[in-house]
């Protein structure tokens, strides 16, 4: 069962070594597990995990191998057949007898009575209407089917009736192919980072210190000013429309910006660029921007970013009056042109699915403006973007 743990980690694209393994199995002779599944979960993860970012392919290959695995009682050495971990019956319905099954009648009497049954059950149960198990109709469990009920384990066919889903999984967003929180944002923005040491001298120069105190025979206290990430960044942000399903998203990449750069601008556009941006969405038709004014003030050497989905009308891009808000005189991708005239560094961040976007005739026309850097709003799409922004 290790042996294959170990494999279908490899298969899933977590970096684990022999040395590791054998670390992990050196734990599980020292008995430092406690014959505890959690406890092993944890003891796994802390020998086999060096990035966070596969955490979540851990927790699934985890839940796949050692589903339905509880804690073994002390002098059981023998090991647990996977036949008795698989899911052994899947029940399957048809329309007139699933029409039969009658919910329990709302969230309240669904919590209460899966409290009592988490109280009297004792063992596992399959096929069955009442207890939580697998197949059947009870409301709780999983690969049955109930109209209305609480998923309990993962296994068997789905059928997207559960209410509420009960299963554990530690860290599950941490997979660098889905949109993460603040602090994972900062983690993939610090590959664009040059430092430099410019300012009041602040910080002690221990270095600086030792050769010149060795050379004048006395202490020669030596200060020199602290490193600083000079990167200078412009960050434009699609505000509205198609782009409300991804305010939290923004909202944490602006977050991250905010603290990883300390020159850093940003606007906010509808869209495509036109003439002119704005800075609060509460007043943007009262305090506009002309865009020309942010291409006079913002020198070459900042790194520009776009933020939106492209997702719009092809005409509000390559037509005067495209706009759906007003007439603009000069159609989008002729200020998207200019911009890449005067920035040398652009990209585009889209927090549409990547695999949708050859059905977009609007995301293949910003796509091509931006020369085809455009990444995904992911980890690994930020990750490569800022690899783009240092070239």
């Amino acid at each position: 069962m290790f042996t294959k743990f170990f494999h279908e980690l490899k298969a899933a694209g977590v970096p684990v070594t022999l040395r590791e393994y054998l670390t992990l199995m050196e734990a599980m002779d020292a008995d430092l597990a406690s014959r505890k599944v959690e406890d092993f979960y944890y003891l796994s993860r802390a020998s086999l995990v060096k990035d966070e970012r596969n955490l979540d392919k851990f927790d699934r290959v985890f839940g796949h191998v050692f589903q339905g695995l509880e804690s073994v009682a002390e002098g059981v050495t023998a090991e647990i057949p996977e036949e008795w971990l698989k899911l052994l019956t899947q029940k399957y319905l048809t329309e007139e007898e699933k029409k039969q099954i009658e919910s329990l009648g709302g969230w309240d009497k669904l919590m209460e009575t899966l409290k009592q049954r988490l109280e009297e059950q004792k063992k596992r149960h399959e096929g069955g209407s009442k207890w939580i198990g697998t197949g059947g109709t009870s409301p709780f469990g999983s690969g049955g089917y109930n109209p209305e009920g609480v998923r309990i384990g993962n296994e068997g066919q789905r059928q997207g009736r559960a209410v509420k889903v009960w299963e554990k999984r530690d860290y599950k967003n941490l997979d660098d192919q889905v949109e993460l929180g603040t602090r994972n944002i900062k983690v993939a923005l610090r590959r664009l980072r040059r430092f430099t040491r410019q300012g009041a001298p602040e910080e002690f120069d221990l270095d600086g210190t030792i050769d010149a105190t060795a050379r004048a025979g006395y202490l020669d206290i030596k200060m020199r000013p602290e490193r600083r990430n000079m990167i200078k960044v412009l960050i434009f942000f699609d505000a509205g429309g198609s782009m409300d399903p991804y305010v939290r998203i923004c909202e944490e990449l602006f977050s991250a910006a905010r603290t990883e750069f300390k020159h850093l601008e940003y606007f906010y556009f509808h869209n495509c660029l036109y003439d002119y941006v704005w800075k609060d969405n509460r007043r943007r038709w009262t305090e506009k921007t002309p865009t020309w004014e942010v291409l006079h003030k913002y020198p070459h050497d900042y790194k520009v970013i776009f933020v939106g989905d492209a997702s719009m009308s092809p005409y509000e891009i390559t037509v005067p009056g495209g706009s759906v808000e007003y007439f603009n005189e000069e159609a989008g991708a002729v200020w998207m042109q200019r911009l890449l005239g005067i920035y040398e560094s652009v990209v585009w961040l889209n927090p549409t699915p990547k695999k949708h976007w050859e059905y977009s005739g609007s995301i293949q026309m910003i796509r091509e403006l931006v020369a085809n850097r455009m990444y995904p709003l992911t980890l690994s799409g930020i990750d490569e973007a800022m690899a783009e922004l240092r070239r």
